[in-house]
């Protein structure tokens, strides 16, 4: 049995995963920040010695606590550098929470890089040999398998994928830069994008304009997709513009690694084939060509909100 943590802004959410790497028991509790370090660890022990009472389990019978967090991670040191949302600097969380679950091995990677292990050991990305998971939610999240192993790059901070810059002194994004790939393809800048076509075309009995009751602010990542199904040609521009977003994000990261796989995963996802379909049909054209060679799959990622739990809990395998 393996335990692994997700640590996140809202949530702190444990899993036992067994051999299978099935999750057979689970914890979640409200992530209560800012708050000092030793609270916050506190509150990471409580909630796995939670999970291990749901399975019957003490500390004994796993070999190790495996915690996914935001932000930049030294994964050899098992040291938060920084995560804005929490309010972390140079937090030495694999030594701290050790020591509150008697001397425990703790090992400790950035969250998007947890869910792409998770995915690469079981689930979209399994059995290739170099991975990448996009994460779509209100940022873009990205992860790196290189030869089996989680690439992090020379400092912890290898793929931010969603700050590649796809619209030069376009969009302003949260991290200073404009034109970054998440301010069009995350499920926020496909709200912006079905915004813009709203205001650029203010038919109010459009269905686009119908389904958020004539309210820009009421969009989400929904609408465009069902306006388009409506028979809303404003529903169609929107996803358009979204799907060559998102692809050209991916074509690029096709263009530079050549993996056998890509993952995408987060709620607009839901959307299947209805997205994947034209986005494939989109990438293909984009992607630097090699005769007779072997082409980049493009896969939606399996595990959903369990990928960081269960990569996580396999850092010891990785």
């Amino acid at each position: 049995m393996y335990l692994g943590i997700d640590l996140g802004g809202t949530n702190i959410a444990v899993g036992i995963v067994d051999e299978n790497y099935k999750i057979v028991a689970r914890a979640k509790n409200h992530t209560r920040v800012p708050c000092p370090e030793a609270e916050l660890t506190e509150q990471l022990a409580q909630t796995a010695l939670q999970a291990l009472e749901k399975a019957n389990l003490t500390l004994d019978d796993v070999p190790w606590i495996g915690v996914g967090s935001p932000g930049s991670i030294d994964s050899k040191a098992g040291v938060v550098g920084f995560a804005g949302n929490l309010d972390l600097h140079s937090y030495a969380l694999a030594d701290q929470l050790s020591n509150s679950l008697n001397g425990k091995k703790v090992l400790v990677e950035n969250d998007a890089n947890a869910a792409a292990f998770g995915e690469f050991m079981a689930g979209a990305l399994k059995g290739a040999n170099d991975g990448l998971a996009v994460t779509l939610g209100t940022g873009i999240g990205g992860g790196l398998i290189i030869d089996g192993k989680i690439y992090s790059g020379c400092n912890g901070a290898a793929g931010e994928l969603g700050h590649q810059v796809i619209a030069v002194n376009g969009r302003p994004c949260t991290c200073g830069r404009r034109g970054c790939w998440e301010a069009y393809a995350s499920a926020t800048g496909l709200i912006k994008t079905t915004q813009e076509v709203m205001q650029a075309n203010p038919d109010k009995n459009a269905p686009i304009w119908t389904i958020p009751a004539g309210d820009v602010k009421k969009v989400d990542g929904r609408t465009a997709f069902d306006a388009m199904r409506a028979g809303d040609p404003l529903g169609q521009e929107a996803v358009d513009k979204f799907i060559a977003d998102l692809g050209t994000g991916i074509a690029n990261c096709i263009n530079i690694f050549q993996p056998d796989v890509i993952c995408i995963g987060g709620g607009i996802c839901n959307e299947g084939e209805t997205l994947m379909r034209p986005l494939r049909a989109y990438i293909e054209k984009e992607v630097f060509l090699v005769p007779n060679g072997k082409q980049t799959e493009l896969r939606t990622a399996e595990l959903g909100n369990d990928a960081g739990i269960i990569g996580a809990a396999l850092l010891g395998q990785a």
